[in-house]
């Protein structure tokens, strides 16, 4: 993978000019976009800036995030060709911080399930994950060292694990959803993915220029907390052999490693974060539904189908219920500075599958707002295993920092 640090460090010390940074991406897109498929568009024409802190840093655009000289097609028919005015608000905190935009990369039907034409980057018969299929498997080929995806359920640190990158779902609303195709406007949320924790807090750093995100270093000794979300169901061997390795690398390198039970709140909080999903959905989805829905994916239609009898008590009561969650979940972190769950159920399934694969172990910390963040820790028969790294609400340096621990700790033990 390229490394935004490395390339920011080579430009700051005069070893690398933007453009020829900017040439890089544009050479690996050449020779790896015909096997994997991750953009819709490139643009062959883009150009590094000349100042800003991420000049000379190509950048991959989710393609339900508005750009105003590439259409936004949002992986769906009834867009086709659309054109929008303007870019979205995060696309031009990027463009003001000096970063290029390479390209808009795949996404599956309005960021929802059916599958894009997107291969994983480590084995071409198996999925990249979704919905942010092209961006995580761009990071994840070296095509580029940074990506926007989006997040409802699992869609930024499930395909981040299943193509071995970096990633981070930050704090709910971190960075702005405007002029962001709308899923559930309580949960969707913006995300980053590089090559490691560190590209993560200088991406960060350069589009929100928040101080916390300067100077983060990998963390000391870290307290985690081990949640295993039994009621999310059971794991592939290989995704609890990627936890263990987590584990006793952490545990070598100095960390306190306790495995908590998760609370009867969060399990009822998993439980209704369809429900809400699915009702905004309704809502945000409401004209294709009425006036385009026979051309809506065939999953994500039957998917809306399914669910158009939700009730806003229903609503109501999940929202109870999800309020509930944050308020004891909070409670836990009096005594971790993180937790460390699975970041994916197994490895990437088979193409053939059809299936992006399960958020289920993503959903609940969606649901929740926290920052959360995929390790990649080993590969199972040549597909990548990711852990996730999750922090209380608002502390995403320490959410990145504690993974810049495991990520040296996990080099240190390989």
């Amino acid at each position: 993978m390229i490394s935004l640090a490395d390339l920011q460090r080579r430009i700051e010390a005069g070893e690398l000019s933007p453009d020829a940074a900017i040439a890089q991406s544009h050479a690996a897109i050449e020779a790896r976009e015909k096997d994997v498929r991750a953009f819709v568009r490139h643009d062959k024409a883009a150009k590094a800036q000349s100042s800003g802190p991420l000049r000379g840093i190509a950048v991959g655009i989710k393609d339900i995030i508005d750009t105003a000289n590439m259409p936004t097609e949002m992986g769906s028919e009834i867009y086709r060709g659309w054109q929008p005015r303007s870019d979205a608000p995060v696309v031009m905190m990027l463009k003001r911080a000096g970063a290029t935009i390479i390209g808009k990369t795949t996404t599956t039907a309005f960021a929802s399930r059916d599958p894009t034409p997107t291969l994983n980057p480590h084995n071409l018969g198996h999925t990249p994950g979704g919905s942010s299929s092209g961006s995580a498997a761009a990071v994840g080929a070296g095509m580029i060292p940074l990506a926007l995806g989006t997040q409802t359920g699992g869609s930024v640190i499930r395909p981040a694990a299943y193509c071995g990158a970096a990633a981070i779902k930050p704090s709910f609303r971190m960075l702005p959803t405007v002029g962001v195709k709308c899923y559930s406007w309580a949960l969707d949320t913006v995300g980053l993915f590089g090559s490691r924790a560190e590209d993560l807090a200088r991406g960060l750093l350069g589009i929100t220029g928040r101080t916390e995100f300067a100077g983060i270093a990998p963390a000391k000794a870290p307290r985690i907390g081990v949640v295993r979300q039994e009621f999310a169901g059971a794991v592939e061997p290989a995704a609890e052999e990627g936890l263990q390795a987590a584990i006793r690398a952490a545990e070598r390198a100095g960390a306190s490693v306790q495995t908590i039970a998760t609370p009867e709140s969060l399990a009822e909080a998993w439980r209704i974060h369809p429900i809400i999903q699915d009702f905004e959905a309704h809502r945000a989805l409401a004209w294709e539904f009425d006036q385009h829905h026979d051309e809506i994916a065939p999953m994500l239609r039957a998917s809306l189908d399914a669910t158009v009898g939700l009730t806003p008590k229903d609503y109501d009561e999940a929202r109870r219920i999800a309020r509930r969650g944050r308020r004891e979940l909070g409670e836990l972190f009096e005594n971790f500075d993180v937790l460390l769950t699975y970041s994916a159920p197994g490895t990437p399934p088979a193409k053939e599958l059809a299936s992006t694969g399960d958020p289920r172990y993503n959903r609940v910390w969606t649901l929740m707002g926290n920052p959360c963040v995929n390790v990649p820790v080993l590969k199972s028969n040549g597909l990548p295993i990711g852990v996730q790294v999750i922090a209380r609400f608002g502390n995403d340096p320490v959410a990145l920092s504690s993974a810049w621990f495991l990520e040296n700790a996990l080099a240190k033990s390989g």
